[in-house]
């Protein structure tokens, strides 16, 4: 059975390759800066994880409450849901 690529082809491959992964990982490093005028765009209410804070809260709430575990995260309580 022939081999598809020869030694020195094979080795010359090999190099590229890892030529090519060496480039394409140096451009996922770059680092920029936020300016001062943007942060008032992360600071939005629909830019955080939870735009609805109390609406986040309640279904955790009753989440753990169901689950008989703490009451809510970071508080102490049971699953009866007093608080």
């Amino acid at each position: 059975m022939k081999r598809w690529l020869s030694g020195r082809a094979r080795q010359r491959y090999g190099s590229m390759m890892v030529i090519l992964l060496l480039l394409l990982s140096i451009t996922g490093c770059s680092v920029q800066p936020l300016k001062p005028w943007q942060r008032g765009y992360l600071a939005r209410s629909d830019m955080q994880g939870t735009p609805d804070p109390l609406d986040a809260s309640f279904k955790e709430h009753i989440y753990f409450s169901k689950e008989a575990s703490t009451g809510s995260a970071g508080s102490g309580g049971g699953g009866c849901g007093c608080n």
